[in-house]
């Protein structure tokens, strides 16, 4: 009799829990249909994109994405939005970037370049003068300042093409950029040419941000970036004629910071309203396009995840706040801002989702957590394996959100395909016509999904 008791109670408990399992798979289906059919992340995009633009940290077009920003959050009935203030950066470009190769007396060749983000201009008539080139810093040290002295350096170390990881291959790469001026001006180099981080051959400059570190402003160079194919040509004539000179003109200026705002809206949790799940991404871009893709589509889905948790009628356990960050791509000032404000009001943060990789197909999520937070992730795999957002990795997750890191706080980025996002990153390419609705939707769903379940199990 104890036995079949036993049994009873065994199967009633097999029971419940095959119940929530498919509860969690009915929620989790209702949010990739309510995304695929009436999610607001294409619509919000187009807006951002096409009818403010390009949101450097500062500008006026920043500031109108602030305002968008709070008007549309506050249209989804949320329980509380506000701005939080924050100063940043301000560096203006100004008229567009001149260059050309020069082999003789009225001999040139124009070359499509751009300034790094935090340069300083050249002289108003431009500046020209002899190019060595170097694939790294070691190179250049061992050139010393005999060879480099007067001299623009042009640094062109492709990104390496046989990483699948585009984000390896970037980290490889990037240093160039942002450390390069600095390097070659203790060198008595007069600017630096930087190659576009790009995996694809194109006329596209990609800009940046680069810094001068603690250099003196009398020793700052001017810094500028030029397209692969323009990297291609220049490297390739001067295997030809080593004493070609290349001429720059670019007027950008830096100014004193001025005032901005993280834009936050979040939904008060129903029983645990002081663990706090963050979804964001930064609401700034550079100039050159209208920042689609870097960041307009992780701000996007972010919002979208509000949106559709209000869409479901779903009331999470404990408060879910959409953060858009200012100032992540010449200054990371928002996101500082936001985690200074939360240890010291307190807050505790149990998990942090970023979408800062362009809106293409989702495949799953990089994660920072300790082992044994990981092996609770894992645990979830099979609701979103039918979504084929499977891949569940250990390592960085997102720059607005590091900040918040500390030994409890699960942090997380959406990992979309990385295939294209060079293509497209700090390039005046990067615009809304890139943007696949659908890649985009499935992104807000996925992101969507993994924050309903956190919400569900906690940490």
């Amino acid at each position: 009799m104890k036995r079949h008791k036993l049994i009873v109670v065994l199967c009633l408990l097999l029971g419940a829990v095959h119940a929530q399992e498919a509860q969690h798979s009915v929620a989790i289906a209702r949010i990739y249909e309510n995304a695929l059919t009436q999610g607001n992340a294409y619509s919000w995009l187009d807006h951002l994109s096409n009818k403010i633009g390009g949101r450097l940290s500062g500008s006026y077009n920043a500031e109108r994405a602030i305002e968008w920003g709070k008007e549309e959050l506050e249209g989804l009935g949320l329980d509380r939005v506000i701005l939080q203030p924050v100063m940043v950066p301000k560096w203006v470009r100004g008229t567009f970037e001149y260059a050309r190769i020069v082999t003789g007396p009225g001999t040139t060749i124009n070359v499509p370049v751009c300034a790094l983000g935090g340069s300083i201009a050249t002289p108003a008539a431009g500046l020209q003068a002899q190019v060595v080139e170097v694939k790294n810093f070691e190179e250049l040290e061992s050139l010393g300042r005999a060879a480099i002295e007067g001299k623009f350096v042009f640094y062109n170390r492709p990104m390496p093409a046989e990483k699948i990881n585009t984000f390896e291959a970037y980290s490889a790469t990037v240093n160039q950029r942002t450390q390069g001026a600095a390097k070659a001006a203790q060198f008595g180099a007069v600017g630096v040419i930087v190659r576009s981080v790009n995996l694809r051959l194109d006329d596209f400059p990609h800009t940046g941000s680069m810094s001068y570190g603690d250099l003196p402003n009398k020793l700052r160079i001017p810094a500028a970036a030029i397209s692969t194919n323009g990297a291609e040509l220049l490297s390739s004539m001067l295997a030809l004629t080593p004493k070609l000179q290349f001429f720059l003109k670019q007027n950008c200026r830096n100014y004193p910071e001025v005032p901005s705002f993280n834009v936050i809206g979040e939904i008060t949790g129903s029983e645990f309203p002081e663990e706090i799940i963050t979804v964001g991404g930064h609401l700034d871009s550079w100039d050159l396009g209208d920042g689609a893709h870097d960041d307009g589509a992780g701000v996007v889905q972010s919002m979208d995840v509000l949106h559709l948790l209000k869409k479901m009628n779903y009331r999470p356990k404990r408060t879910v706040r959409a953060v858009l960050f200012m100032n992540e791509e010449n200054g990371l000032k928002g996101g500082r801002e936001y985690a200074k404000q939360a240890k010291e009001k307190g807050e505790e943060h149990i998990f942090a989702l970023e979408s800062d990789a362009g809106g293409f197909t989702p495949r799953g999520f990089i994660f920072e957590a300790s082992p044994q937070q990981y092996e609770k992730l894992n645990t979830w795999l099979p609701y979103l394996r039918p979504y084929m957002i499977d891949r569940f990795d250990l390592g960085g997750s997102g720059a607005d959100i590091g900040p918040l890191r500390n030994n409890r706080t699960v942090l997380a980025g959406l990992r979309p395909d990385s295939q294209r996002y060079f293509d497209y990153h700090h390039a005046a390419s990067d615009t809304f016509k890139a943007i696949n609705k659908r890649e985009l939707e499935l992104g807000a769903a996925a992101m969507t999904s993994l924050v309903y379940l956190v919400d569900q199990f906690g940490f």
